[in-house]
């Protein structure tokens, strides 16, 4: 449902306490004391069978006896009286509820069931109902404070969902005691209905939100919060703490990719897609919070290149070991900075990065410091360091800070160490909006927030290179395998199998035969040539090395008729119970200086699909060097993935040792991509070890794993993929075809060159102001879209696809009932229908998506757009303020 009638939740007109109470320290009794002292404009009012007077306020016995519709509604009664209660609020009129009241879901199959009739309750009414069993919600701005929660947060610009209300107690706690404020305190609780997704959406759009803290412990719908995350990561910072990280149910898994479902792995990967930063516990929430409540977008960061300045040489050189601990980099200073630093301090500094300006520096020496290693062409950033000292006034240290900061456009993270003394210093850089810490670590940490967020959002705006050329998938054959495995109640494929749909998908396999008996593969060996590496075929056996299964290296005949021969003995001494149909006999493949690596995808039950990546080999669980991310992947994506593992480095070469060809490790994880959206059945795929070295891969052992598809491959994308089956024609009123398909990441090229290509007047008609060439940023947001909101179709000049003739784009908003839609045309392809011809397919496409209304902006002259949107049965509208831009209207339904 997302954001409707949210509004009635944050910013209502009247309020109604359902079971409010006068006994002291009651529930009920201290939410009307919050909800009374909060400072809320409208009427507060109590209902009571009882008819107990509350303070100054109003009491009624029910909610028939109310003198209006209470706009939001909190209840804390009895679970038992809440659907009927949700009920009779509905037909008032109410469009907003907060359900207290714990011993819903979380009781079992009794409290689910109670949750399903307040779910049905609201059905009619369109209510929204934040909870149950939550503390409340508080929106400091408009005076309302429906929670009960001991103190009340500040006002701010910063907003916190959280699924526990201990933790939302404990961070107004400590926010209150810096003067940190919200804009936004909710409290979720079991998430019946309003979820992260929700949240994310509504936040999104709000003005008086500048920034969204989330403590998240599980999520309901994933492809509504990636949507939600990544459309709101894109306007403000987004921060995640994830509580319950571990899991004991993984130790019994079948493949080691397998054993990653539902872990924490999938989640962090899930956050780092939606351009969301995660920290790892309460002190770094804190941390971040500190950081995020001081305008970072103020002083965008440029690297991780961090120059440090200490009046204390160990606390710097603490902070330097915290720092490449992080994996940031400590800036090299470049030599005119280290002149000009000479020219400024005493002999006896630290002639380098961290910056010690010794024990008896003064506010003018950090002042000077400061002044120069801001201008240092290799900085980043500044991290002010004070130690104190009986020769230095904090204050006038802290001041001196302050001016130099304020002169230069990089960030400034400060930390003044002790206790009574730095206070004061502390609140004149948290009034002056500069991140300051009460340690190393903690700045450091800050820093990294910094860090991490910048990356995320560089890699929710970069625009991917053309893919390189790939061979085209035989979807057919690979649907006979699977089909015949599913037919024949298998789960998991046999080698020979599993290696065919790879080969399929472009990805280089190692010659694999099948022999069923010992002499059989005696001959495939003499066929494939020596040496060979032999291996029990059998669909009981997974682990095939764990049983003595695998034979290396067998250099003639004799070696492999024995090495089978011993395989089935061993093999029947340790699983007697396996069923065995041969060997698999396949070359030994001789790759001197190749890497083994891991590639694999599961089936989350939160996210659907997830790749793989990391170092392989039979150490892969004992080195446990991997990474995770949810398809779709693009290049970009796929070699961001690549490097978030510590074999990155050694991909790249070392000692004399040649590098690996990424391109074609990065072509192997989309073809995985590939997989994953054309096979719904696909629920598990290990390759390891892939070998990868200059010249390319191969992939020598692969285990597959299917089953019945319960959802469509697309639809259990946490992601929506790429819909190839939009992909068509149109046609010009002359009966001439053009190709068409939805925009793709990598297509900000052609979006230049049709602006290049079109009349200024045409492009002040259609961006409503002049505009020759889109911002990069811009071109990245038009082109990366979210294709579960969002479409945007390509059609082509001519068959080689290589120049749009016409974009046009069809914006959902979250509800999904109105869509805004925007056409552009080459200006020579201008008056022969096509602009027509892609409206149509627009308000085809939004009705097959269940839109309700299209509207779109176009300015009074622009007759042509006018005329061609009233002959599809558009009405004009007016906008307020604006005189020379209309709004046309159709309805679909």
């Amino acid at each position: 449902m997302s954001i409707r009638n949210l509004d009635a939740m944050f910013a209502p007109k009247s309020v109604a306490l359902i079971g409010g109470s006068a006994r002291e320290h009651s529930v009920g009794n201290v939410l009307f004391l919050n909800l009374a002292s909060a400072g809320f404009k409208g009427p507060i009012w109590v209902v009571n069978p009882r008819g107990a007077r509350l303070g100054a306020s109003d009491s009624y016995p029910d909610i028939a006896s109310l003198p209006a519709a209470p706009d939001l509604a909190v209840i804390a009664t009895p679970p038992q009286t809440i659907p009927g209660i949700i009920d009779e609020l509905g037909r008032r009129g109410t469009r907003a509820v907060i359900i207290i009241t714990a011993g819903f879901r979380e009781m079992g199959a009794e409290g689910r069931a109670l949750q399903a009739q307040l779910l049905e309750a609201a059905k009619p009414y369109l209510m929204r109902i934040v909870g149950p069993n939550c503390l409340g919600i508080m929106v400091p701005g408009v005076g309302l404070n429906a929670a009960f929660t001991h103190i009340a947060p500040l006002a701010g610009d910063i907003a916190f969902v959280s699924q526990s209300g201990a933790i939302v107690t404990a961070i107004i706690d400590w926010a209150t005691s810096r003067q940190i404020g919200f804009s936004h305190v909710v409290s979720l609780g079991t998430m019946a209905d309003v979820d992260f997704g929700d949240m994310l959406d509504y936040l999104a759009q709000d003005t008086s939100t500048r920034g969204i803290l989330l403590y998240i412990e599980s999520i309901a719908d994933a492809r509504k919060f990636m949507s939600a995350g990544r459309q709101a990561a894109r306007l403000k910072p987004v921060i995640v703490i994830k509580g319950g990280r571990h899991r004991e149910g993984a130790r019994a898994a079948a493949s080691h990719t397998g054993a990653l479902a539902g872990s924490d792995a999938v989640f962090h990967a899930a956050f780092r897609r939606a351009g969301m930063l995660r920290v790892f516990g309460m002190e770094e929430l804190f941390d971040a919070t500190e950081t995020l409540s001081t305008r970072p977008e103020r002083k965008p960061l440029a690297g991780d290149r961090l120059g440090i300045l200490t009046n204390g040489g160990g606390v710097g050189v603490l902070a330097t070991d915290f720092l490449i601990d992080a994996g940031a980099h400590l800036a090299e200073l470049a030599v005119e900075t280290v002149a000009r630093l000479d020219a400024v301090l005493p002999r006896t500094w630290s002639h380098g990065n961290p910056v010690d300006i010794r024990g008896d520096a003064t506010a003018e020496r950090y002042a000077r410091a400061m002044e120069v290693m801001l201008q240092d062409p290799n900085t980043d950033a500044i991290l002010a360091i004070n130690c104190p000292t009986a020769v230095i006034d904090n204050v006038e240290a802290a001041q001196a800070v302050i001016v130099a900061a304020k002169k230069s456009s990089k960030p400034v993270f400060t930390a003044w160490l002790g206790d009574q003394g730095a206070h004061a210093a502390r609140r004149i850089f948290q009034n002056e909006k500069i991140p300051t810490y009460d340690g190393g670590l903690q700045a450091v940490h800050g820093f990294m927030h910094r860090v991490h967020f910048m990356r995320n959002q560089k890699l929710l705006m970069e625009i991917p290179p053309a893919a390189p050329a790939w061979p085209e998938s035989d979807r057919v054959g690979v649907r006979v395998i699977v089909e015949r495995a599913l037919a024949e109640k298998r789960e998991w494929l046999g080698e020979p199998e599993a290696k065919a749909v790879l080969k399929a998908y472009g990805v280089p396999v190692v010659e694999t035969l099948t022999a069923s008996g010992v002499e059989e593969a005696v001959a495939a060996a003499r066929q494939t040539g020596f040496p060979v590496a032999l291996k029990i075929l059998s669909p009981n056996i997974l682990h095939k090395t764990d049983v003595g299964g695998v034979a290396l290296g067998l250099e003639d005949e004799a070696a492999v008729r024995a090495a089978a021969q011993a395989m089935l003995e061993k093999v029947a001494e340790l699983r007697p119970d396996a069923s065995i149909e041969g060997f698999t006999v396949q070359p030994l493949v001789n790759r001197p200086g190749a890497f083994e690596l891991v590639l694999g995808l599961i089936d989350d039950p939160t996210f659907g699909p997830v790749i793989l990546f990391g170092q392989g080999g039979s150490a892969v669980e004992i080195i446990d060097d991997k990474a995770m991310a949810l398809p779709p992947l693009n290049r970009n994506l796929a070699e961001d993935l690549i490097r978030q593992t510590r074999v990155s480095r050694l991909l790249e070469g070392y000692r004399g040792r040649p590098g690996a060809n990424f391109d074609a490790i990065a072509g192997a994880l989309l073809a995985i991509g590939d997989l994953a959206a054309d096979l719904p059945e696909l629920v598990e795929l290990e390759i390891n070890p892939l070998l990868a070295d200059r010249r390319g891969i191969i992939a020598l052992d692969v285990r597959m794993r299917v089953k019945p598809a319960k959802l469509t491959s697309t639809r259990r994308f946490a992601i929506r993929p790429y819909p190839q089956r939009l992909e068509g024609e149109l046609s010009d009123r002359n009966g001439k075809n053009y190709p068409m398909r939805p925009i793709r990441p990598e297509d900000a090229p052609l979006i230049d060159d049709l602006l290049a290509n079109t009349d200024p007047e045409d492009l002040r008609m259609r961006f409503l102001s002049p505009l020759r060439r889109l911002p990069r940023q811009l071109a990245a947001r038009l082109t990366q879209i979210d294709y579960d909101r969002e479409m945007a179709f390509v059609l082509f000049a001519d068959q080689s696809h290589s120049h749009a003739a016409v974009v046009g784009r069809l914006s959902e908003d979250s509800d999904r009932i109105r869509a805004e839609y925007a056409i552009l045309v080459r200006s020579d392809h201008q008056g022969i229908g096509l602009g027509y011809a892609m409206m149509v397919r627009l308000i085809d496409y939004a009705r097959e998506r269940g839109v309700k209304e299209i509207f779109g902006h176009v300015l009074r002259e622009n007759r042509h757009m006018l005329d061609l949107c009233e002959g599809l049965g558009f009405e004009r509208h007016g906008l307020e303020g604006e005189m020379s831009v209309l709004e046309m209207r159709l309805m679909l339904e």
